[in-house]
């Protein structure tokens, strides 16, 4: 129970410090599993989410050999700047929550900069 204590706590910390500097911004926030990688971008003032992607959509299930590498990643870090940016978001803060800024977490932060978001 540490070690998922240990990540809740770091996860809160992110969080904590993001919103003290989001000054309003919508925040892309990340989720990877062992297989799968996800990601939304929350506007927290509404409490809604304003886009999303993920690997196990069905255009990306036949595009992308896994869901659990970097060019996965990066791709759908690519889809989610495209998503935001026809939602009208252009700026946001990166919640990289518990996971270390390293990756496929930096691989999907890479797209999405590529794609045209601001963070």
């Amino acid at each position: 129970m540490a070690k998922e204590q240990s990540a809740d706590r770091r996860k809160a910390r992110v969080r904590r410090t993001l919103r003290a500097r989001a000054y309003g911004k919508p925040r892309l926030s990340v989720f990877r599993s062992s297989k799968q990688i996800y990601a939304q971008i929350i506007d927290d003032e509404k409490g809604v989410t304003v886009a999303s992607a993920s690997s196990l959509e069905k255009d990306n299930r036949g595009a992308l050999k896994t869901g659990a590498n970097v060019e996965a990643a990066k791709t759908i870090g690519k889809l989610i700047a495209e998503r935001a940016v026809a939602a009208g978001v252009k700026e946001v803060v990166f919640d990289r929550g518990a996971y270390m800024y390293h990756g496929r977490v930096k691989a999907l932060a890479d797209g999405a900069r590529e794609g045209g978001l601001q963070f």
